[in-house]
């Protein structure tokens, strides 16, 4: 029986990526999916996912918006220059009219699919966790229902905003560290470290885009993010971040895990953001599984089989 999931995500050209996936996998049931703030607004993030379910042919999935800011501070960086001013690359007019809105809080209707899921749910993660954090804080009664919780973020190495973390945990340290420091759920991350090691090449996107028109709209919104890597990395290659976490919720065990208790820093200096393995002895914090290796070229090549479904 597929495995009911939740998605949280900030859409984005790489969500675009993860969210078909995961609606062509038949190893899960997608029953809500929620757009968060991050890459762009929230108000976008929420037009952009229902044009994705659209594209799909899902817009039976419901679709709600979560959190607009962060917990605490304000939100200190969005990723234009990655996403375009519209997340899809400035592509989001060829997808279809987004779908319907589901009128229900993102949080309120996370807590709705886990009230009625007669198995344990797993949560993904594409985007600040601030959704994943509300939704542990307030409705622990639910917290029980969650099976998994499996996200992409988090850098042991070099980060890749103006501060020294990786996106989705810089844009919501406190959120991250909510979720990362929990012991009730388990958790398994996926960091820069491997999405950044597993990057397809423009002759994956092409071949990608053979597949039909609807895989050929997805893969047109990845030129600006194409392009932008070889101006910044001086290769034609891209890293679709979120579908590796979503192909390890999807298939448990198709990343390689290691187990350590993680913390976040969430000072307001340089160090901000950061992800650490918390070494202390009495630190007592929970093992996170963090996906540091895989077989790339399987990975990758799996993500395509699959997303080409939607062709």
């Amino acid at each position: 029986m597929p495995v009911p999931m939740i998605i949280d995500t900030d859409p984005g050209v790489d969500d675009a990526f993860a969210i078909v996936l995961a609606l062509c996998s038949p190893e899960v049931d997608v029953r809500a999916v929620v757009a968060t703030y991050g890459n762009v607004g929230r108000e976008q993030t929420f037009t952009n996912l229902r044009r994705i379910l659209a594209l799909a042919g899902r817009s039976d999935v419901p679709a709600a918006a979560g959190s607009i800011r962060p917990l605490v501070h304000p939100q200190a960086e969005t990723a234009p220059d990655w996403h375009g001013v519209d997340g899809l690359g400035l592509r989001g007019d060829e997808f279809p009219e987004p779908g319907p809105a589901d009128p229900r809080q993102g949080v309120d209707l996370m807590a709705d699919v886990l009230l009625t899921a007669a198995e344990p749910v797993t949560l993904v993660c594409l985007g600040p966790f601030t959704d994943a954090a509300l939704l542990l804080a307030t409705r622990p009664d639910l917290v029980p229902r969650l099976g998994r919780i499996v996200a992409m973020g988090g850098s042991f190495g070099a980060g890749n905003t103006r501060g020294a973390g990786e996106f989705n945990v810089y844009a919501d340290p406190e959120a991250a560290h909510r979720v990362l420091t929990q012991h009730d759920v388990p958790v398994t991350l996926v960091p820069l470290d491997l999405t950044m090691a597993a990057r397809v090449d423009g002759a994956w996107l092409d071949d990608l885009a053979l597949a039909g028109p609807r895989t050929e709209v997805l893969v047109r919104t990845a030129r600006l993010y194409r392009d932008t890597f070889v101006e910044r990395h001086g290769h034609d290659s891209v890293a679709l971040h979120d579908t590796l976490a979503v192909l390890e919720a999807v298939v448990p065990g198709s990343l390689r895990t290691s187990p350590f208790p993680l913390a976040v820093a969430c000072s307001q200096g340089a160090e901000r953001g950061v992800t650490v393995i918390d070494r202390r002895t009495e630190a007592g914090g929970p093992p996170v599984a963090v996906a540091l290796d895989a077989d790339v070229a399987a990975v990758t090549a799996e993500v395509g089989r699959r997303i080409r479904a939607l062709g």
